[in-house]
């Protein structure tokens, strides 16, 4: 009997990532997602995941969908309404459902609305395993149900590439989107104070967002155009050569699981800097391989020069094994077959 799995999430790298961690394992793989991704070579079919009036017709789809893969597992990306629809869909269809679950669907969404909290708890009783990439999203899953749950800490995996003797600069480099949650407009205060000082420093901020022309704004007022660079989004090789050029990565938002690009930035030996969060605290500690900030208007980005250089190193050793391809990869083989005994 061939083993079929069908994913369900959003038209995202992260979701096409995991397809190729995990496709190996299975004869065939089909994609429910909200907007199909022609440059991708997946099978997928489109399903309007949004609540509303057109939900029972949604469930509806998704059920006739599962009834003629007749898929072997289902696996969600995301605690949200694609995993409250799918859960809907798949009930007395006997087939175990797996979730991946994001920082913000547990650590945000729930706190936005009674609705949104009680969909959440609804569907996390109707899973049978559930996989995070920190123990902090794990432990905020299980708090919210009186079920005891499944619980595997397991991330997607990092492709390492060789920094080809491109040697370091005096650059504090930021790729966070450019919204509330991401706090830059801290990182661009902090910044403004350090080049008082040390005006041979350059700020790279990648990414946008709906506050990109406010913090643009702001670099302006406090006069600092030549030192900060807004440079967009990146693509991978683009973003490599900024880890491998830059001393410093500094990520402080409000709230997080652990960021893959605080571990990339980690790997690719940029010192970081990141607000205090218990992720964070997964894996930092502060003045030893890393710093831990409370006051994210005044960050003494000087100080990066006594970090415990041995355990810095030692900390990248660990982390280029947990954040593996190969790692995970098996991590989630192994899961795939415990639900399917």
């Amino acid at each position: 009997m061939s083993k079929k799995l069908l994913l369900v999430g959003s038209n995202s790298i992260h979701v096409y990532n995991f397809i190729n961690l995990v496709k190996e394992n299975f004869d065939n793989v089909l994609l429910l997602t909200n907007e199909i991704n022609l440059n991708e070579d997946v099978r997928s079919i489109e399903v309007d995941f949004s609540l509303g009036i057109k939900s029972v017709s949604t469930i509806k789809k998704i059920r006739s969908i599962i009834q003629d893969f007749q898929p072997s597992v289902v696996h969600v990306q995301q605690a949200n309404t694609y995993l409250f629809l799918t859960a809907l869909a798949l009930k007395k269809q006997n087939v175990p459902l797996v979730l991946t679950a994001w920082g913000s669907d547990i650590l945000i969404n729930p706190h936005k609305s009674f609705l949104l909290k009680k969909m959440l708890q609804y569907s996390l009783n109707d899973v049978q395993v559930i996989t995070a990439d920190s123990n902090h999203v794990l432990k905020s899953t299980q708090a919210l149900v009186s079920k005891k749950l499944s619980l595997y800490n397991v991330n997607f995996g990092i492709d390492m590439k060789a920094c080809d003797n491109i040697k370091k600069e005096n650059i504090v480099y930021s790729n966070r989107l450019h919204k509330e949650l991401y706090n830059i407009d801290k990182v661009i205060l902090s910044f403004s104070k350090f080049i008082q000082t040390h005006d041979n420093w350059k700020l790279v901020l990648a990414g946008s967002g709906d506050q990109t022309e406010v913090l643009k704004s702001l670099v302006q007022r406090l006069q600092i155009d030549k030192h900060v660079d807004f440079v967009g989004f990146l693509s991978q090789e683009e973003n490599h050569a900024y880890y491998c050029q830059s001393k410093i990565y500094i990520s402080i938002p409000r709230s997080d699981s652990i960021s893959i690009s605080l571990v990339e930035a980690m790997l690719y030996g940029c010192v970081p800097f990141v607000s205090n969060l218990e992720a964070n605290r997964e894996l930092i500690e502060d003045c030893k391989n890393g710093f831990i900030e409370e006051d994210l208007e005044n960050i003494d980005f000087e100080k990066f020069m006594q970090i415990d250089r041995s355990y810095f190193k030692q900390t990248r050793e660990r982390l280029k094994v947990v954040f593996s391809k190969e790692y995970n990869q098996n991590q989630y083989f192994e899961i795939y077959e415990k639900v399917l005994k």
